[in-house]
C-alpha cells in the first residue's frame, strides 16, 4: 500500500486565483518584472483589464469587423503560428493569399484577372500607400524619360482618411484635399480636372467616404480627365480609394461603374476587415495590369530558404487573417455576401429613418446609395437643451460608440453624427439603439445641459 502524506499532495491543488498572492498586489505596468507567474493569475489580469474596454458589437463608429463566426475563430487558433512573408516555409498560406488576389481581380472587373498583380497588406491604410507609391513611381519614370522635373509631385483626392495625408508626408507628395461644400458633398469632377498640372500623380476618388459614407462618382471623374486629356494632353491616372465600398457595391449595386472597367483606374485598394467581414489586420491592394506596378518597386529576398517578390511596408505579419479571408470568400461568394451586405443595409435605414422621425435631426445621409450608414446634423434654428456631442456621451454610458464630429475644411461649422451598421448587428440591435436615443432626448428635456461636452470629451472621431 503506498504511503501519502498531506504536504506531497498539497500542491495538487490550485489556490483560487483571486485569493492568490499575485492578484493581492497591483500588476507590473511599467517595470519589467523580476519573477514569473502562474498563466492563470496572468490571464485574468489581463482579461479583467480587457472588461475596462467598450464593446465592440456596440461600437458604431467603426468600420472595422467586430463579429465573425465560429469557424473563423478556429481557423486563427489554427494559423496563428503561420508567417505569411514566409512563403517558402508556408506555401499554402502563400497559394491562398495569390487566390485571393485574383478573386478580387475578378470582383473589381479586372480585364485580365487570372494575370494581373497584387497583394495583401496589414490592412487598407497600407494599401492605399502601395498604390500611391506605384503612382509615384511610374509619373517620375514618366518624367525622367522626358528629362523633366520630378521634385514636385502632387496627388488630388477629396474628404480623404487620415492615411493619404500620411502618404503625402512620408514620401514628400504635396496632397491638394478639394474641400467640401454643402453641393459638393463629394469630389466634383470640374473640380478634380482644375486642380491637375503636369506634375499630378493621379486622383484619387473615395469609394465610400469615411467622413459621410457617401460613394463618390469614379467614372464621372475619369470622363472629365478624358475630356482633360483631350485639352491639355494630361494623362492622368487614378487609384481608387474603395477600403469599404469595394466590399458592398459589387454585391449590391453591380451596376455601378467604379472600378477596373474604367481604363484610367489603375489601381484599387479595399479592406478585408472591414466590409470584407474578416478579422482585423489584413488589406489588399490590386493593380490594373503587371505594367503599373513599377517593377523598381519589387524587392526579392532570400529569406527562410526561398528567394521571394515583395512589395510592402511591412515584413513578418499573421497568415490567419489572409486564410480567414479566403473561407470568407468560398464560405459566403456573391449570393452570401449580397445577403450581408443587404441586411446590413437595411438596418441603417432603418436607423435613419427612425432618426428622421424625431424631428430634430436632418439626415446628412440616409443610409442609401453607398455605405450601411447613416448621419444626422441638428435641424437648424432649434435649441433642444443638448448637442451631438452631448448626446454621444450620454450614449456611451448605455455602451453604445456613436461619434460625433465636425466635417472636414470649409464645412467644420457643420457636425454631423454618424453611425455603421457591419455584419453582427441585428434588427433587434437597431432597435435598441433606437430606444436609447429617445431615452437620452427625454433625458435632456427634463436636465437641459448648461455647459455641453466638447468633441474630445464625448469620446470624439479621429479616424
Amino acid at each position: 500500500m503506498a504511503l501519502h502524506e498531506k504536504n506531497a499532495v498539497r500542491g495538487f491543488f490550485k489556490e483560487a486565483v483571486y485569493a492568490s498572492s499575485d492578484l493581492t498586489i497591483s500588476a507590473p505596468k511599467y517595470k519589467f518584472p523580476g519573477a514569473e507567474m502562474d498563466p492563470r493569475h496572468a490571464y485574468a489580469i489581463v482579461s479583467d483589464e480587457m472588461l475596462l474596454d467598450g464593446n465592440s458589437r456596440q461600437n458604431l463608429a467603426t468600420f472595422c469587423q467586430t463579429w465573425v463566426e465560429p469557424e473563423v475563430h478556429q481557423i486563427m487558433d489554427l494559423t496563428i503560428d503561420k508567417n505569411m512573408i514566409d512563403k517558402d516555409e508556408y506555401p499554402q498560406t502563400a497559394e491562398i493569399e495569390n487566390r485571393c488576389v485574383h478573386m478580387l481581380a475578378d470582383l473589381w472587373n479586372s480585364p485580365d484577372a487570372s494575370n494581373t498583380i497584387g497583394c495583401s497588406t496589414t490592412g487598407s491604410s497600407e494599401a492605399a500607400m502601395l498604390g500611391g507609391l506605384a503612382l509615384k513611381w511610374q509619373w517620375r519614370n514618366r518624367r525622367q524619360k522626358e528629362g523633366k522635373d520630378t521634385s514636385k509631385p502632387n496627388i488630388i483626392t477629396g474628404a480623404v482618411q487620415i492615411c493619404w495625408h500620411k502618404f503625402a508626408r512620408y514620401f514628400d507628395v504635396e496632397i491638394r484635399e478639394l474641400p467640401l461644400s454643402p453641393d459638393k458633398l463629394t469630389l466634383n469632377p470640374d473640380d478634380v480636372a482644375a486642380a491637375c498640372d503636369e506634375n499630378t500623380i493621379g486622383v484619387v476618388p473615395t469609394f465610400g467616404v469615411t467622413f459621410t459614407c457617401m460613394y463618390e462618382d469614379v467614372k464621372a471623374i475619369s470622363d472629365r480627365l478624358d475630356k482633360l486629356q483631350q485639352e491639355k494632353g494630361l494623362d492622368i491616372p487614378m487609384h481608387v480609394d474603395a477600403a469599404s465600398g469595394g466590399f458592398i457595391a459589387p454585391f449590391v449595386n453591380p451596376e455601378i461603374v467604379w472600378d477596373f472597367r474604367i481604363p484610367r483606374v489603375k489601381s484599387i485598394n479595399g479592406s478585408g476587415h472591414k466590409y470584407g467581414l474578416s478579422p482585423l489586420g489584413v488589406g489588399w491592394v490590386i493593380w490594373r495590369d503587371r505594367t503599373d506596378l513599377p517593377e523598381d518597386l519589387i524587392f526579392y529576398v532570400d529569406y527562410l530558404g526561398g528567394n521571394m517578390p515583395t512589395f510592402a511596408l511591412n515584413f513578418s505579419r499573421p497568415g490567419g487573417q489572409i486564410i480567414t479571408q479566403y473561407y470568407n470568400f468560398i464560405r459566403l461568394g456573391r449570393s452570401g455576401y449580397k445577403k450581408v451586405q443587404e441586411a446590413a443595409l437595411g438596418h441603417a435605414q432603418y436607423i435613419a429613418d427612425e432618426i428622421e422621425k424625431l424631428g430634430m435631426f436632418t439626415l446628412f445621409y440616409n443610409g442609401r446609395g453607398g455605405l450601411p450608414g447613416a448621419s444626422w446634423k441638428m435641424k437648424d434654428g432649434i435649441k433642444p437643451g443638448f448637442t451631438l456631442y452631448d448626446l454621444a456621451d450620454r450614449l456611451r454610458m448605455r455602451g453604445w460608440q456613436v461619434p460625433a464630429y465636425p466635417l472636414p475644411a470649409h464645412m467644420q461649422d457643420v457636425v454631423i453624427q454618424r453611425i455603421l451598421v457591419r455584419h453582427g448587428f441585428s434588427r433587434d440591435m437597431a432597435t435598441l439603439f433606437i430606444n436609447d436615443v429617445k431615452r437620452e432626448i427625454e433625458y435632456f428635456k427634463n436636465h437641459p445641459v448648461s455647459s455641453s461636452a466638447t468633441q474630445k470629451e464625448s469620446g470624439g472621431y479621429h479616424h
